[in-house]
């Protein structure tokens, strides 16, 4: 039961930042998970994997939402999100499939570097300025590929990639925020299925289980990640985003160093 109730209250606290800030995902997740894994006594060699599996099947959920909030305010350029799918199925695909040959001091050390320039991204607001149009469809392919690859291996939605590419490529800010809602979508289904079926090659994986998806965590953080959202979303409305952002980007470069300590 106390794990039943570390995966609630992770649920609550990942649900509640995504809302506010209107990121969180895997950023957020991820480390905790490894922290309540290990302390479960879950395979210490697969934990890593296993909270990244289990990260990224939560995001088909919590996207799904998200993705037809924007639409509903016609936010979603779904040109632009049909363009973009392939690659992103390709490159989250791929990439997952190759997270999971990876040992997890290094799988670790890779999530970290990504968790501290998102985490650097947060802190100082950093947004590329509109310098150039929309590439044609094989460069909107690349593009997908690599956003979608980097971010299966963060068990992310996208959009800390996704948002700033758009806006470098003069797709107005509210646009591009619906937009990379809507290619959440692909990059976790795409991810999920790679940690599926690579997981599905190991022994040893705590069950029940779908490879290195942990079906317990991901039923108990989904639900209460989606309650707990909009709550986040209201309280945003009520303080200073720049405190807010300082306070969640400190609290990422923490997560990360302390799941490092763990993993060591």
């Amino acid at each position: 039961m106390q794990w039943w109730l570390a995966y609630l209250a992770t649920g609550l606290a990942v649900g509640f930042f995504a809302g506010l800030l209107g990121i969180g995902g895997g950023a957020v997740l991820v480390p905790i998970l490894v922290l309540v894994f290990t302390a479960q006594g879950l395979a210490p060699d697969h934990v890593m994997h296993l909270a990244l599996g289990t990260a990224m099947a939560s995001i088909m959920f919590t996207s799904i939402s998200s993705m037809r909030a924007h639409h509903a305010h016609g936010a979603v350029d779904w040109e632009i999100a049909r363009a973009m799918a392939p690659g992103i199925l390709a490159g989250a695909f791929c990439a997952a499939l190759v997270a999971g040959l990876i040992a997890k001091r290094p799988l670790a050390l890779m999530f970290s570097g990504l968790v501290f320039y998102a985490a650097t991204q947060i802190l100082f607001d950093l947004r590329p300025k509109r310098s150039r149009e929309l590439p044609g469809a094989a460069g909107l392919f690349a593009a997908g590929a690599g956003i979608g690859a980097v971010s299966s291996l963060l068990a992310a939605g996208g959009a800390f990639l996704c948002i700033p590419f758009l806006a470098w490529c003069s797709v107005p800010l509210r646009r591009a925020i619906g937009t990379a809602a809507a290619v959440g979508l692909p990059i976790a289904l795409a991810g999920a299925l790679g940690y599926i079926l690579q997981g599905m090659r190991v022994e040893g994986l705590p069950a029940p289980g779908l490879g290195y998806v942990y079906l317990p965590a991901l039923a108990l953080v989904v639900v209460p990640s989606m309650l707990a959202a909009p709550l986040g979303a209201r309280v945003a409305h009520r303080l200073p985003v720049k405190r807010l952002r300082m306070i969640f980007a400190l609290l990422l470069y923490a997560l990360a160093v302390r799941m490092l300590v763990s993993l060591w």
